[in-house]
């Protein structure tokens, strides 16, 4: 784990765990030489950024891109229903 540089924390995180989840997380803290702060700190921030990551930005294996491409690469098609829809007036114009 990367060492993040000490920031100015002003706003306090209370989490309640079990005793074993507390156990657990104590050899963790003390398996990376660091202090609980900047463990939980790091790790939850690190799980916000991947949960928060597939709702901004997809990663394809070439495989897939390219079958991502080749889908891209043919002509639109027509859809008379869907034509039809978006040329009504809307609901909301007054």
């Amino acid at each position: 784990m990367t060492a993040r540089p000490e920031r100015l924390r002003s706003r306090r995180l209370e989490v309640r765990t079990t005793p074993e989840d507390r156990a657990l997380i104590d050899r963790a803290v003390t398996a990376s030489g660091t202090n609980l702060t900047s463990f939980v700190v790091t790790n939850l921030t690190v799980a916000a950024q991947r949960i928060l990551a597939d709702r901004s930005e997809f990663t394809l294996g070439p495989d897939a891109q390219r079958a991502w491409e080749e889908i891209n690469r043919r002509p639109a098609r027509d859809l008379p229903g869907l034509r039809k829809l978006m040329l009504r007036a809307s609901p909301f114009d007054e």
